[in-house]
Order: C-alpha cells, then sequence, then structure tokens
C-alpha cells in the first residue's frame, strides 16, 4: 500500500491496544497509521486454525476476557460480545484415598456450598470464601473505574477503596499471610492463590507483592473479577477492532515493521521495513503497542533493567470428546466448563516455585484448563460440533525462561509429557486417548513455552504482562496515564503501560486520551 509522508499518528504494532488507540484517535479526527510487521492484525489477541484440515479457530494466545472496560466496547462500536462461564472453577483432589473435588459456581450457591462442605467437612471454608470474594469485588467496584481515568495517587485509591483491611490485605501485605489467616484447607488456598500466579514467577510469600499485583487484576476485571468467554474466540475482538479503526478513516498497514523512531519530543520519524525496503514517515505523535523492550530498541536506549521473563506454558488442543473424570460425581462438561485446576494446591505450588526456582523443571507442574466450546461451540465447524468435538486450553504456572534456554525443544516435551500425567491421574482415561487428530494424522495438540512466546509475539523473555505489573496508582515514574515516556510526544499503549496486561485495551484507550490530551 502507499503511506503518506506524514500523519498526526503513527501507531507501532498492531495488536489489541495499538488498534484501540487507532480508533479513538481516527473518531477524534487525527490522522492515524498503524504499523505492523505481521501480515496480519491482533497480536496475542488472534484465532488460528491450528491444526491442518480441522475447521477449529482456537484463541491461540490470549484466551479469556475479564479486563476489557464495555466503555471501549461502546465507543468504539465493536460488534463483539462475550459469555459467562456457569462454573468458576473445579479441582480435583484425593481425600482418604478417593476422587474428589471442590466445585464452584461462578455465582456461589448451594452447590457449592455441599461441594467445599463434602471437601473440607463443613462450613467455615465456604463462608470465609463468601466473605474474602465478597471483600475483593467490593475492592473491584471501586478500582476497575478507575483503569480508564488519569492515575490516581496512591492516597486517592486508598480512600477510594475506603476499606483499610482490605487495602493491607491486596496492597500491603504478601498474598500469603492473607490466604493463610482466612482459609484453612491446603485445596482452598490454591486455587485462591492460582490469580496470584498466572504468567508470574513468584512465591506466595515475595516481598516484592509481585503476586499481590498479578492477584488484583485477576479479580477487579469489569468490576465483577469474572473471567468470560470471547464469541467467536478471541480474534472476534481484534477483527472487530480492525473493522472500526478503517471505519473512521485510520489506514492499517501489514507487512510493516517499525526498526527505528527518530523524536525531538515535537516532531518524529518512524523507520520501516517492509517487503519492498526501508521508508520513513512522520509523526506529531508516535504510539508503542510493543513492549518496553522493543521500545528502548527503537530508540536506540538501553533496555529494561532487569530483564523480563515469562514463566507460563500454553497447551492448545481439540478432543474427540471430553475425558471421563476418576470423580465420578462430577460431569466432565461441569468440570472443563470453568477453570480446572491440575496440581495446584497451595503446598503444590510453593514445592514447583522452589523446585523451579532452583533451575529445575517442577516435578508436578501445576496447569488450569477450560474448554472454550462448552460455552461457545461457534469456534467450531457444524460437523465437529455435531460429533462431539471439544477444545481445551491448558495454561502452566512456575516454568520460567531460563529453565528453557538450553534446550527449548527438548524442555517442552518433558514439561508436557509431566503436565499431562499431573492431569491423567485425576482421568478415568488417558487424555491422549481422546484427543483428535489432524488431516495428517497427528494428535492436536501444540504447546508453547516462554521461548517460543518471544519467538512469535516478540514478547520479551516471553513475558506475557512485557514486564511486571504495576499498582494501578501513580509514583515518581509515572506520567498522568501511566503511559508516558521520557520523549513528550511518544507514548507507550501496549500492554508494559502502568494499568496494562491482559486482553483490556486500556492502555490503547489511556495512550489515546494522553495523545489527545484528555
Amino acid at each position: 500500500m502507499s503511506l503518506r509522508s506524514s500523519y498526526d499518528a503513527v501507531i507501532v504494532g498492531g495488536g489489541h491496544n495499538g488498534l484501540v488507540a487507532a480508533a479513538y484517535l481516527a473518531r477524534a479526527g487525527r490522522s492515524v497509521l498503524v504499523l505492523e510487521r505481521l501480515d496480519h492484525t491482533g497480536g496475542a489477541a488472534v484465532s488460528a486454525r491450528t491444526f491442518p484440515g480441522v475447521d477449529a479457530r482456537l484463541s491461540r494466545y490470549s484466551y479469556l476476557v475479564s479486563l476489557l472496560p464495555h466503555t471501549i466496547v461502546d465507543d468504539l462500536g465493536l460488534a463483539f460480545g462475550v459469555r459467562k462461564r456457569a462454573v468458576s472453577s473445579y479441582t480435583p483432589a484425593v481425600r482418604a484415598g478417593r476422587p474428589t473435588g471442590l466445585l464452584v459456581e461462578t455465582d456461589p450457591g448451594s452447590a457449592t456450598r455441599q461441594s467445599f462442605a463434602a471437601l473440607t467437612g463443613g462450613d467455615h471454608e465456604f463462608d470465609a470464601w463468601q466473605r474474602f470474594y465478597g471483600m475483593t469485588q467490593d475492592v473491584a467496584r471501586r478500582v476497575f473505574p478507575t483503569l480508564t481515568e488519569p492515575l490516581p495517587t496512591r492516597g486517592e485509591l486508598r480512600a477510594r477503596i475506603g476499606d483499610d483491611d482490605a487495602w493491607r490485605a491486596l496492597f500491603e501485605r504478601p498474598l500469603g499471610e492473607t490466604l493463610e489467616e482466612t482459609f484453612a484447607d491446603d485445596l482452598v488456598r490454591g486455587v485462591v492463590l492460582t490469580d496470584g500466579l498466572i504468567g508470574t514467577f513468584a512465591s506466595a510469600h515475595d516481598p516484592s507483592l509481585a503476586q499481590n499485583r498479578c492477584f488484583l487484576y485477576h479479580v477487579i476485571g469489569g468490576g465483577t473479577g469474572d473471567w468470560d468467554v470471547p464469541v467467536g474466540g478471541m480474534g472476534a475482538f481484534t477483527d472487530a477492532l480492525a473493522t472500526a479503526v478503517r471505519s473512521a478513516g485510520a489506514e492499517i498497514a501489514t507487512g510493516h515493521e517499525a526498526v527505528a523512531v527518530d523524536t525531538d519530543g515535537e516532531q518524529a520519524e518512524v523507520t520501516y521495513r517492509n517487503a519492498e525496503g526501508e521508508g520513513t514517515v512522520a509523526a506529531r505523535t508516535v504510539l508503542v503497542g510493543a513492549s518496553p523492550t522493543a521500545l528502548a530498541e527503537l530508540l536506540g536506549e538501553d533496555p529494561p533493567h532487569p530483564a523480563p521473563e515469562g514463566a507460563q506454558l500454553k497447551v492448545n488442543m481439540l478432543l474427540r470428546r471430553l475425558p471421563r473424570l476418576r470423580d465420578e460425581r462430577v460431569d466432565p462438561r461441569q468440570a472443563f466448563a470453568g477453570t480446572f485446576h491440575v496440581a495446584e494446591g497451595y503446598a503444590d505450588l510453593e514445592t514447583s516455585y522452589r523446585e523451579a526456582a532452583a533451575g529445575g523443571l517442577p516435578q508436578a507442574p501445576p496447569s488450569e484448563i477450560y474448554c472454550h466450546s462448552l460455552t461457545d461451540p461457534s469456534i467450531l465447524a457444524d460437523d465437529l460440533v455435531r460429533d462431539g468435538y471439544q477444545t481445551l486450553t491448558l495454561f502452566g504456572l512456575h516454568t520460567p525462561a531460563r529453565l528453557f534456554a538450553a534446550d527449548n525443544d527438548a524442555a517442552r516435551d518433558e514439561l508436557l509429557r509431566a503436565t499431562l500425567a499431573q492431569l491423567d491421574a485425576h482421568l478415568a482415561e488417558p487424555l491422549a486417548d481422546c484427543l483428535a487428530t489432524d488431516a495428517e494424522g497427528r494428535p492436536c495438540i501444540e504447546a508453547k513455552t516462554p521461548l517460543d512466546l518471544e519467538r512469535d509475539l516478540r514478547l520479551p523473555g516471553g513475558n506475557i504482562f512485557h514486564r511486571e505489573l504495576a499498582f494501578p496508582y501513580a509514583t515518581e515514574e509515572t506520567g498522568r496515564w501511566g503511559v508516558e515516556t521520557r520523549h513528550a510526544n511518544v507514548l507507550l499503549c501496549g500492554a508494559g503501560a502502568v494499568r496494562g496486561g491482559g486482553v483490556s485495551g486500556i492502555p490503547g484507550h489511556n495512550a489515546a486520551m494522553a495523545a489527545l490530551g484528555r
């Protein structure tokens, strides 16, 4: 495509945050260009037919929605929706030599109370669960609306929450202390802790509070903490965004990789590379939807220190049928509709963390699994739905990128075997017997390590948040919106912005507001 010589705004990266920023700026009358190195937009928020000859559109990387504000969908007129999962989680266990488990409904009712009682022997843990998540939901209602406003100060956010006990539990004390005081059962503690460890390599008692910051973002989404299923797959969201961007008059140039940004603080020039060679385009403002590490490289500056590091395993699967469980009281369609926790007891998580911190893959890798197609069968072709096929998405914890540095392929294979063995321990039949096969007869399963994600998506160290998450309040290093850099006309609109991470569009919205001076 033929590009103009200059634009009001050039956006580096066509991921969902870059597209959100582009749509807002174009709708405000600015001339906008989006430069995307790949041949498609979407970044990590895409759907793909992962397995040859199989018409199943999997959310290949990002897979659930919680942090996306309704205002962004409404403001941009997006033809996109989500569906609530009836089940929040199921966690299999073995007690007194017998298979059992903990079932938690999205709106906990009598079935959840009965499941707690059967597992723990009484109502104490269920009552503690209700009080604890009542507290987080109150915090969510108060904090979530601030994410699309200028950053509050720490004191302003604390005053907005208005509950000193909640503030200390989430913002000041290691999460492990709160969980150990609140819950007595190891399995219940572990289920709660997992939300503090998604893509975050930390102990429950880490003094840095990295686990608290991760936990906070996982319980405030939408003002409820619900994690919803994107209808049509994650790619439906970014496809709707790309349509909104073009409808607003912005240009999207795929196959155009930004390689340098020069700025004097008032005017900027972006150098890009495409199949025909290199070119340049001028801009009043540059918004970078890539990581802070990539931003530093574009500007010719020193990279952030310490270097970001991811710590997760992502596995996509297509099954001919869901596997039967050893716990025969629970229907697999119920167990896998929410988050299915594996090897995620409280002690299990700490053991895995310590093993990985010592330089080895966890012996009993923790993971969580869910079935998108139970809530949204539209991602599968009609014949697959008719024949009972289902998807499974697995997200593994406590596997930092450093563990794959010597031999990524061998470490991936070893970790995948160990992870599936932990799942099989709770199944009445091997998962391998349920896997579908592709057009070439191969099992429909793929695994991505942090190094694979770095290669595929340029996530630094495979870190899905681009860098460590930050509490959603202003510090000496942040600007008014949490997207500012030391260059007045260069803004960060990717997951590495303050209040970034997850599929939210919040950094894109906030960078657009900063660029518009709102």
